[in-house]
């Protein structure tokens, strides 16, 4: 049984702990009973994975490996509490993948618990892009589906540490900006409407401070732009940029990103959560509103 869970990038800009999008990378956790693949370590008691596996009821050890970079806004502490999550249902349901389905919403309840906000979890669990709030998570139905060229630097931030530079309330003027893009982006996904997707990724919430402690990252965004993509943010925190553009540009787009990080060409994974037994892989995202 191997539970496989992709990265995500949170906000999108503006939708500040409300959008998230599962991206093509991932974290993959399995009980130590079964067996551990070549790479994969097991978990000690003090990683994410399994304090989520325990909050969730799990017994035993699990094992987990991930091409998700730690500290570099890409949902790595999201994606494998949800691992750990639903290796604990699975162990609990004696493998039955199929019972996942009826149980994804006290999954992502737990993981929002222990990530403290449901935008990467939902993500991560749900797949697509998927706005949250007041404890429900619905994906947006997309019209395109672009390629995500994300520059991840060489150096973390910390999103406890970053929340703390934030200020506790904002201007009216800047909430109904930030509530007009994120409505006019999730429209704009839904229409498949690129036009918009600059204007409608715009925040004045969040970003200029986080970008304040890290302009390398500031550098990326305009340079991505420049360089032909349809809109470019802060993924999550930070310092990791994201990039929506055209397929057939994404790798002009990534070679024009700066030096000092790494650029990748990534998609949209649609299909959330997947469980493995070697035989059938559910898809809880897919069959999941």
């Amino acid at each position: 049984m191997i539970v496989r869970v992709p990265a995500s990038s949170a906000n999108l800009g503006p939708g500040f702990d409300t959008l998230g999008m599962a991206l093509s990378m991932y974290a993959e956790a399995g009980l130590v009973g079964d067996g551990v693949p070549p790479g994969a370590r097991v978990a000690d008691e003090h990683h994410p994975a399994t304090g989520a596996f325990r909050r969730g009821g799990g017994v035993g050890e699990i094992w987990t490996q991930t091409n998700i970079p730690m500290g570099r806004g890409l949902g790595f502490s999201g994606a494998v509490r949800v691992a750990g999550l639903v290796a604990a249902h699975l162990q609990q349901t004696s493998g039955v993948a199929a019972d996942l389905l009826s149980a994804t919403d006290e999954i992502l309840a737990m993981a929002t618990e222990l990530e403290g906000h449901a935008d990467n979890v939902a993500a991560s669990l749900l797949g697509g892009i998927v706005a949250t709030a007041g404890g429900r998570a619905v994906r947006i139905p997309l019209g395109f589906d672009p390629a995500v060229v994300v520059w991840v630097p060489s150096f973390t931030t910390s999103t406890n540490e970053s929340r703390t530079r934030l200020s506790a309330t904002v201007e009216r003027s800047d909430a109904v900006f930030n509530i007009g893009r994120t409505a006019l982006l999730v429209a704009a996904l839904a229409a498949g409407d690129i036009d918009s997707l600059a204007a409608a990724s715009a925040d004045r919430l969040h970003q200029d401070v986080r970008l304040a402690a890290a302009a390398p990252s500031r550098g990326a965004i305009e340079a991505a732009l420049s360089a032909g993509a349809w809109s470019a943010w802060l993924s999550g925190s930070g310092p990791t940029v994201a990039a929506f553009c055209d397929p057939e540009r994404a790798a002009a787009i990534a070679a024009a990103l700066p030096g000092g990080g790494t650029a990748k060409i990534l998609h949209i994974d649609h299909a959330g959560v997947t469980v493995d037994d070697g035989d059938v892989r559910e898809r809880v995202g897919t069959l999941t509103p």
